[in-house]
Order: C-alpha cells, then sequence, then structure tokens
C-alpha cells in the first residue's frame, strides 16, 4: 500500500465506524488536527485512492438534494491500519509554522519578534481552552483518545508557561 500523509488518520477513523468524507473531516478538525491535520483536498482523493485499492468500500447515501458517499474500512483496510499501527518506524515530525517564525524572528525589528512570541503564547492558551472544553464535555473518550488529548493539554500549557518565561528573559536581556 502506498501511504500518503493522511492515509493513518483516514483509515484510523474509519476504524470506528463508517463516515463520509466531510465527516472526517469534523472529525479531523475536532480531533487530531492539534497534531495531524488533513484538508478535503487531501481527505477526498484519499478516500477515492484507499477506494480503488480496496482498503475501503464507499456507498453513496444521499443528504437531501446533496450528494454524499459513505466509506467503511475493508478488511484489508483494517489490516493496512494493523500493520501501520504495529510498525517498526515511529517518526516524531512536528510541522510548526510559529516555531519556524520565531527561528527566524531575528530578520524583524525586536519587538515585532516579541510580538510573534505572544502570539504563539496566545495560541497554547487558545488550544488549550478548546481542548478542556472538549475534555469537560459528556461522554467517555476511548482511553488511547484520551491520552492523546491530556497529552495536548499539558503540552499546550506548558507552550503558554515557556513562552511566557522567555518573553519574560528576552524582555530582561534587552533592557541589559
Amino acid at each position: 500500500m502506498k501511504q500518503t500523509a493522511v492515509t493513518p488518520v483516514v483509515l484510523g477513523l474509519l476504524s470506528l465506524g463508517p463516515l463520509s468524507g466531510y465527516d472526517i473531516k469534523t472529525v479531523v478538525d475536532r480531533s487530531t488536527r492539534f497534531f495531524w491535520a488533513a484538508s478535503y483536498g487531501q481527505i477526498y482523493p484519499e478516500l477515492r485512492r484507499l477506494e480503488d485499492e480496496g482498503l475501503v468500500e464507499g456507498e453513496d447515501a444521499p443528504n437531501g438534494r446533496r450528494g454524499r458517499r459513505v466509506y467503511r474500512l475493508t478488511e484489508a483496510g483494517r489490516k493496512a491500519l494493523q500493520d501501520w499501527l504495529l510498525g517498526p518506524e515511529t517518526t516524531i515530525e512536528y510541522r510548526d509554522e510559529s516555531l519556524l517564525r520565531l527561528f527566524f524572528g531575528d530578520a524583524l525589528p525586536r519587538e515585532q519578534a516579541l510580538g510573534l512570541l505572544e502570539a504563539r503564547k496566545q495560541g497554547h492558551e487558545q488550544y488549550l481552552e478548546i481542548l478542556r472544553a472538549i475534555d469537560a464535555r459528556a461522554g467517555q473518550d476511548p482511553d488511547f483518545v484520551d491520552l492523546v488529548l491530556r497529552w495536548g493539554m499539558d503540552f499546550n500549557d506548558w507552550g503558554a508557561r515557556w513562552c511566557e518565561e522567555q518573553l519574560e528573559r528576552l524582555r530582561v536581556s534587552k533592557a541589559a
């Protein structure tokens, strides 16, 4: 199986039950986008490709006047997901545009560069608020979904505190 960046998230979400491309995007936006984003422009072509490879099956399920196709995982798709989950490679790759901007912040006047760090702090605080709202909702997530949610809350809590500490450090070093 040829794998793209969205293959694991599509197969993983379909392992939970049948979903349309729109449903997958909705779930991604409420869950994995904090660490593994996927756009409509990635999801729909991936669903077609996975269907061609026999890893998912699609069924037309119109919703009113709108066309809708619902996909479910095949046994071959479930096997591909399990192979990926149990595979020997575990790559920790983190794409973070905000951090990349900070890396090149010396190209800006200092106050603007500090503004990038302040914006990052606010981003962590906003994500933390969203994740806490997810945590507070009714219902119970499976253990490992909850585990990743806790990682996200801890990471963003730490990220906001780190940004504040660095803002203070950089402001003091400027004054010296």
